[in-house]
């Protein structure tokens, strides 16, 4: 076990800070870096010995945000197998189809368990553990029989960069969900890309807000803290909540948060209705996963006294392509993703050219933490690997600095007429408008121009808005082909599970409303 493996990380992270606070359940109880390191190494041999956890074996977990998830996903990469965390939040049908793709041998959940995860296990004959820590003192309990040789059975297995470590699905934006593969080098590759950017060190101290089934909260948040020697804190309740949000940021000293903008305008919402008297001194806060309007940014920055950081991510280079940098770095610029952190990045046109600054095209990456490729997909993997490089759907160009900037997923593109319009661009204004508090454009079919761009907004909290008040603001901010020819007025839009509005899930929604 070395550092080409997270395994071997986060060991090295146990020895060099074995007192410092690694894992807190808010008003619970602390694990520091060496007790969680030995928790990890009881129930890694706990699976080999007694779940019969076999190197490469795919293990299911689905939890809330909780140090039970957290011993147990490391646990499983520890025994050589394949973690593959699973939104609690899925249907039978769904936990079915999850556990069959990913070809699970086991499904761990806490002692509460999840029905329909355990309904979708027992019909495919997947065996089911339950996971328990009752405090920072207690082993994990396990809901399995020891076996005679549990003491050390995984001290005799060495982690490997190549060892598949990790295996998520795509959200699927533009068709069914494709199976990620991630190895320990990815994940170790990516953990050290987070660390060098943000120069997170032992002294950073996190609170987690996003689901840790997501790459975004398990890898910006959890593990390249852990891999640090940095601190995390899990909200009580296994979940975000804004109630207790800047309670926790407080008393656990947090120097930095990572968040969705759904999060971040939930955070201001609150700032607006219900501000804190004082909030705690932040080195920066991250945004990442979905477009960040100018407008958001520059509030939250006048908010909270923090540079805001905005990076771009996907499942398939495990998290992180791109990030503003801290102020000391070079500035920061609204409505970039900032600069490419520890892999090659390019802009290649349809052929594979490479295009030069502020030319648009596909951006494209290669490197350490990049997927080798989608299982048992080779269509997705001819399209998604060719020339050489990975390509992400989206499209963007370099700034003469050599900051990205997105313009929209290839698919997301607004095709009006033969006029492209960038949905993001729309979305930007929507949320400039001082009664908007959530904003999102979206093409729908139109037997005029093919297609035609429509919006919906969330008002501000006591504020009323019409269609009409939203036209009128658009076109004055707008050229004439971009501006939305419908407006749905909503209190709520349809999200993924990891906080992101898909815009062909929000079109759906309300094209199928009278």
């Amino acid at each position: 076990m070395d550092s080409d493996t997270l395994t071997g990380l986060l060991k090295n992270v146990a020895e060099k800070f074995p007192d410092r606070r690694a894992l807190s359940v808010s008003g619970k109880f602390d694990l520091t870096h060496a007790r969680l390191n030995v928790l990890i190494e009881r129930a890694a041999s706990r699976l080999v010995s007694s779940a019969g956890i076999n190197p490469g074996d795919v293990v299911a977990l689905t939890f809330p945000n909780t140090v039970e998830f957290v011993i147990m996903f490391l646990a499983v990469l520890r025994a050589r197998a394949t973690a593959a965390p699973l939104n609690a939040a899925y249907t039978a049908e769904e936990f079915e189809f999850y556990l069959s793709d990913s070809d699970s041998k086991l499904l761990l959940t806490s002692k509460e368990g999840n029905a329909p995860a355990q309904e979708a296990a027992s019909k495919l004959n997947i065996s089911h553990v339950t996971a328990t820590l009752l405090d920072a003192g207690s082993d994990l309990a396990l809901s399995v029989a020891d076996s005679d040789s549990v003491s050390d059975s995984a001290s005799e297995l060495v982690n490997s960069p190549d060892d598949p470590a990790l295996f998520l699905h795509t959200s699927g934006t533009t068709s069914r969900p494709k199976g990620v593969p991630l190895t320990q080098l990815n994940l170790v590759s990516s953990v050290n890309n987070i660390k060098s950017v943000y120069k997170l060190t032992e002294s950073d101290s996190t609170v987690i807000v996003l689901p840790l089934f997501h790459v975004h909260g398990l890898l910006a948040g959890l593990l390249s803290s852990l891999g640090a020697g940095a601190a995390v804190t899990l909200p009580a309740a296994g979940r975000f909540s804004a109630t207790t949000f800047w309670a926790d940021m407080k008393k656990y000293n947090a120097t930095w948060y990572t968040a969705v903008p759904t999060i971040h305008q939930i955070i201001l919402d609150r700032h607006a209705s219900q501000p804190e008297p004082e909030y705690p001194k932040l080195r920066f806060i991250r945004s990442c996963s979905a477009s960040l309007a100018p407008v958001i940014l520059s509030r939250l920055e006048e908010a909270f006294g923090a540079p805001v950081l905005e990076a771009y991510a996907m499942t398939e280079a495990t998290h992180l392509m791109s990030s503003n940098p801290l102020p000391e770095e070079g500035p920061h610029k609204p409505g970039s993703v900032g600069k490419p952190v520890g892999q090659e990045m390019a802009i290649l046109n349809e052929k594979g050219e490479i295009q030069e600054p502020h030319s648009k095209g596909e951006v494209c990456i290669r490197g350490p933490n990049v997927t080798k490729g989608y299982k048992n997909n080779p269509e997705a993997n001819k399209a998604g690997f060719e020339f050489g490089w990975f390509h992400t759907g989206d499209i963007g160009y370099f700034d003469s600095d050599g900051y990205l900037h997105l313009v929209g997923r290839i698919k997301e593109l607004i095709n009006r007429g033969g006029e492209k319009i960038s949905p993001i661009e729309v979305d930007s204004v929507l949320l400039t408008h001082p009664d908007v508090s959530q904003g999102v454009a979206f093409g729908v079919p139109d037997e005029k121009y093919g297609e035609e761009i429509n919006c919906a907004v969330i008002p501000r909290e006591g504020t009323t808005v019409t269609e009409e008040d939203i036209k009128t603001f658009c076109k004055k901010n707008l050229a004439a082909f971009k501006v939305p020819k419908r407006v749905f007025i909503t209190d709520n839009l349809p999200k993924t599970a990891s906080g992101k509005i898909q815009r062909r899930i929000v079109a759906q929604h309300f094209l199928e409303k009278p």
